[in-house]
């Protein structure tokens, strides 16, 4: 059962990097309405509409702003707060964007995973750390073999190799200043969890499938698809929220040292299907306005066949997906067309939330 439990969260200060964005919003309401006393870092979100400002989500939190990159800001904010757990989601997180400023994509994805890291040293009430990479940080052959969390790290473009480097910083702080050998003296455990090509409502990206279809559907213009046949491990965004969850759970059990390393999350192998099949399932489940079209102009390299093996969080966590893709597209659906009809969108959120953890 994905329920997570009321009581373990009640009280329990978390720290969130990242909270204006898509997946930290919803990681925001889902952990404030367990009664988490919850303080969340970012930037002002990024695009207009927004999920962190249609579903409300400052009003069950404390909404601070600041840059991952300003290591004192993040430093003083983190000390004051005193956490104990801290889920770290702020990033350039676009493969696309990445080509376009690939600096700053380093500068925010490997530098501020480390910045805060380094805060983490001198802050003593932290004593579990989840750091969310991606599933792009692989060395990918484009094999039909899914990745697991021991395969070679890589990254063809600035953004997925800017998340294999926070791995290996993640890593190399682990080994250097929070040692499993010594975590009876730091009580510290860090581990990182990896997932990608997460669908939910709320989710404005430019350059991402899903957004781009509800962009154009709600527009009434037909979509330009770029890569029909590629291949990627869709979930619902709340799977691997599931799985970051419990596994802060995890690292602050008393086996804290067994989880402090690295988590795929992704769907039932069922689950990994082409662009192809998400267009034509969505484009019959929209209905009316909802057409598509070739894209058939030269684009930026990215990775046509990407599956993850997870064995590691089924085994160790007892985590697994229980959200069907095609419900899953169904659920995005429905919070699109209730957002276009001026519903409260954090009630919302919050019964999907609710509904997720019935399943």
């Amino acid at each position: 059962m994905p329920t997570i439990s009321a009581e373990f969260w009640r009280g329990k200060r978390v720290f969130l990097t990242g909270h204006t964005g898509f997946k930290g919003s919803w990681l925001a309401l889902w952990l404030a309405s367990k009664g988490a006393v919850v303080r969340g870092y970012a930037l002002d979100p990024s695009t207009t509409p927004n999920l962190f400002t249609d579903a409300r989500v400052a009003s069950m939190m404390e909404d601070v702003r600041g840059d991952i990159r300003n290591g004192a800001q993040l430093e003083a904010s983190l000390q004051a707060f005193a956490p104990e757990v801290i889920f770290h989601l702020a990033a350039q997180p676009l493969v696309r964007a990445s080509y376009d400023d690939p600096l700053g994509t380093y500068e925010t994805n490997v530098l501020g995973t480390a910045r805060l890291l380094d805060a983490v040293r001198r802050t003593p009430s932290v004593r579990a750390v989840v750091s969310v990479t991606t599933d792009k940080v692989y060395e990918n052959p484009e094999t039909a073999e899914p990745f697991r969390e021991g395969d070679p790290l890589g990254g063809y473009d600035p953004y997925s190799s800017s998340k294999a480097c926070a791995e290996i910083v993640t890593a190399a702080y682990r080994r250097s200043y929070f040692p499993l050998d010594r975590i009876h003296e730091h009580r510290c455990a860090i581990a990182t969890a990896r997932a990608g090509n997460v669908v939910g409502g709320g989710d404005w990206s430019q350059d991402r499938l899903l957004p781009d279809l509800i962009r154009g559907f709600l527009a009434r213009e037909a979509v330009n698809i770029r890569h029909p046949n590629a291949v990627r491990p869709w979930q619902h965004v709340l799977e691997p929220l599931a799985g970051y969850i419990a596994l802060a759970e995890h690292l602050l059990s008393d086996e804290r040292s067994r989880y402090a390393t690295a988590f795929n999350f992704g769907p039932a192998d069922a689950d990994a299907k082409p662009v192809s099949w998400i267009v034509e399932h969505m484009s019959q489940r929209w209905g009316e306005g909802a057409t598509w079209e070739l894209d058939t102009s030269d684009h930026v390299h990215e990775a046509q066949y990407l599956k993850l093996n997870t064995d590691r969080a089924r085994d160790e966590l007892g985590w697994q997906p229980h959200l069907p893709l095609a419900s899953a597209l169904d659920w995005l659906v429905d919070w699109y067309k209730a957002w276009q009809a001026g519903e409260d969108m954090q009630a919302f959120t919050l019964r999907q939330i609710s509904s997720y953890e019935s399943l």
